[in-house]
């Protein structure tokens, strides 16, 4: 498996570029809504090939270790979210109230998948049990972050919410689960192709970005966006990602795991994931200006990749040296 890097990869020089294109030559008019026709297709898509890709026996391994994945589904969708609730007051004196809601949606999402497990090896974790808790925590994610979001973000907009829910259903859900059912069928020619398959995974969510931030910079993204607020949410997501590894490390002592479970509980419980949080921004927040809530997203993610690079070495250090 690479080991991480410290540097940003492909992918989220990727993601750079599709702000800047948005920035300079945003999308407008017949343009965007043929391109966001597209993106609906390529979620749909993106959430089936999930469905596909993921393996029973990976859900199953591990599966018998309770304590540990019940630790981490409590980092992801209850630690997380008090966080963003109890940090409210202070991001509203450091960024705009956009990138406060975004920050607050960041906290209500699953943990990633292949960074997680990622991590956990390089540190010689317990992979089994980091391989069945992430993806535990992101399909309870596709049901619990829709509800979460209801209740927490968008509880004044009761019919907006119940659309939003029927979205999820038939955008993510439906392809989600059709992509399990035809799994037997499918699973050895996409476990086959892995690496080319990565490109639609890719491909969508930078789709999402692009369309996402042409929409926020026709109206006005960055001229509402003080450089001042963005190093407050710079300052934000650092914050919030030291007290979720802080606290996940000294759950994981005061309840007596072992180093290796330890390991996967810190890596697992203190990540969010981009795969799924753009794409269900785009269905969740229809009729709302996105850029401006997946931004700190888009943050917190190459901020958790950089930091837990870093902790995964030490980690593997303390393993080896006993």
């Amino acid at each position: 498996m690479p080991r991480p890097r410290f540097l940003p990869d492909n992918f989220t020089l990727g993601l750079l570029g599709a702000v800047l294109l948005a920035s300079l030559l945003p999308c407008s008019g017949a343009a965007a809504h043929w391109l966001e026709w597209l993106t609906d297709g390529a979620i749909g898509l993106l959430f089936f090939l999930h469905g596909a890709k993921l393996s029973r026996q990976a859900v199953l391994a591990g599966i018998t270790h309770w304590r540990l994945h019940l630790v981490v589904l409590a980092a992801t969708f209850a630690l997380f979210p008090l966080l963003g609730l109890v940090l409210q007051p202070l991001l509203g004196a450091l960024t705009t109230p956009e990138l406060a809601l975004g920050l607050l949606y960041l906290c209500l999402l699953p943990s990633t998948v292949q960074s997680s497990i990622a991590f956990v090896s390089v540190a010689e974790g317990n992979v089994p049990a980091a391989i069945c808790s992430a993806t535990a925590s992101n399909l309870l994610g596709i049901a619990l972050t829709p509800l979460l979001v209801g209740w927490l973000l968008l509880s004044g907009e009761v019919g907006r919410s119940g659309g939003s829910a029927l979205a999820i259903v038939y955008q993510l859900l439906l392809p989600f689960v059709a992509g399990q059912l035809l799994r037997p069928w499918l699973g050895q020619w996409v476990d086959r192709h892995k690496s080319r398959l990565k490109l639609v995974d890719q491909g969508s969510i930078l789709l999402v970005v692009y369309t996402a931030f042409s929409a926020a910079v026709i109206g006005g993204l960055w001229h509402a966006t003080p450089l001042p607020a963005l190093g407050g949410l710079l300052l934000a997501c650092a914050l919030l990602l030291a007290l979720a590894l802080g606290l996940t490390r000294l759950a994981s002592r005061k309840l007596g795991f072992n180093l290796a479970d330890e390991i996967t509980i810190v890596f697992c419980g203190s990540k969010k994931s981009l795969a799924s949080g753009v794409p269900m921004a785009k269905v969740l927040f229809a009729g709302h200006a996105i850029g401006a809530i997946v931004l700190p997203l888009m943050l917190f993610h190459q901020l958790q990749l950089m930091v837990c690079a870093l902790l995964a070495r030490r980690y593997r250090l303390r393993q080896q040296q006993g």
